[in-house]
């Protein structure tokens, strides 16, 4: 709880940094996303204390009516959203939007986990046990990709992959499937034109700084600008309507402009930190479905990040998927603190399990 304090608080702060130039020149209001970040972030902590004293067991019963209104959400969005930058994955309500991904990335642990549970040592075969479970995640993927989310599609395969493999799935069935695969996500990068250049800037992008390579030339500008130290809090100049999303997906090209590279590396140590305790967290739950749902978290959260920040540094294609509890986004805020709170409840129970077994 502690940790997640620092990092939404770290966050408020660094989009108030990020912003205050796009919103004085869009909204009239220097302030404008960093009210509407704090203003999720206490619904986000009301989620987290109230979730937190859920017992993480309740999940299990009512898996199956989650994961049909996930499935109901993801349609209704492709019909319904409100379309933003080609992409239809909002709805809309007031000023603020709502994103059905991010509920549907928790909704699909919960249920795979509830599944693996069930199925025991039957994921070990690939008719009863694997097949199923990709068909479901297929589904999920398939709706998301057709707002299109190539970013989150990203995330939730890599993350519903490792709680498949920590639930006991045959690696070699996987390997297969993982190959079987490799066409579709060929097809899917070559079918759009600016998905095949954003590959491209990724391997050059010095090549076309003005217009492709023009985020990612601009982040490693704001990095390198950072220097050691950084340009100080408040002093970088990337932000400045030069960085594209410099309060979302590229938050931390502002970090590492003003906090160089001694703070990033503070930072970043911290968010391992977080990750490592969540692990440490489903590891000991006494149950596989507790382990099962606080890998998946887990996972959705450190695979997020380490894409975004892989993005961001040049180090592998942006997707435009925002740093957990950091990036302005008041969906994947409130998500990332709910499921804190469920890891928190794991944690209470597993102690709890653990004294009784203790007689302390």
């Amino acid at each position: 709880m502690l940790l997640t304090s620092m990092l939404v608080g770290f966050g408020i702060v660094m989009v108030f940094s990020s912003s205050e130039a796009s919103a004085s020149w869009k909204f009239h209001s220097f302030i404008y996303f960093t009210e509407r970040q704090a203003i999720w972030g206490i619904i986000g902590t009301i989620a987290m204390l109230i979730v937190m004293n859920v017992p993480y067991q309740m999940y299990q019963k009512w898996s199956r009516p989650i994961f049909v209104l996930i499935l109901i959400l993801l349609g209704l969005v492709i019909v319904f959203g409100t379309k933003i930058n080609g992409h239809r994955s909002w709805f809309g309500v007031g000023s603020f939007g709502i994103q059905p991904t991010e509920f549907a990335k928790l909704g699909l642990i919960i249920y795979l986990a509830a599944l693996i549970n069930k199925k025991g040592e039957n994921i070990r075969q690939f008719k009863k046990g694997l097949l199923p479970l990709f068909i479901i995640v297929g589904l999920v993927l398939g709706l998301i990709m057709l707002q299109p989310d190539i970013g989150s599609d990203l995330v939730i395969l890599i993350a519903t992959t490792i709680v498949i493999v920590v639930g006991g799935a045959n690696l070699m069935y996987l390997f297969g499937i993982g190959l079987s695969l490799l066409p579709i996500a060929v097809g899917i990068v070559l079918a759009k034109s600016y998905r095949l250049q954003r590959f491209t800037a990724y391997l050059h992008p010095w090549d076309d700084s003005q217009d492709s390579s023009y985020q990612l030339v601009h982040s490693l500008i704001a990095l390198g600008h950072g220097g050691w130290t950084g340009a100080g809090f408040g002093k970088g100049i990337e932000k400045l309507l030069y960085l594209p999303e410099a309060h979302t997906d590229f938050i931390f090209a502002t970090i590492g402009e003003e906090f160089g590279f001694i703070g990033s590396f503070i930072f970043l140590f911290i968010y391992i930190f977080f990750i490592w305790r969540g692990i440490v967290v489903a590891l000991r739950c006494p149950d596989l479905f507790g382990t099962l749902i606080g890998i998946g978290i887990v996972s959705l959260i450190g695979v997020q990040a380490l894409i975004n920040l892989g993005g961001v540094t040049g180090s592998i294609p942006i997707t435009g998927v925002p740093l957990p509890l950091i990036s302005y986004g008041g969906s994947s805020l409130l998500i990332s603190m709910a499921s804190v709170g469920i890891l928190l409840n794991i944690s209470r129970e597993g102690r709890a399990s653990r004294d009784q077994r203790t007689g302390t």
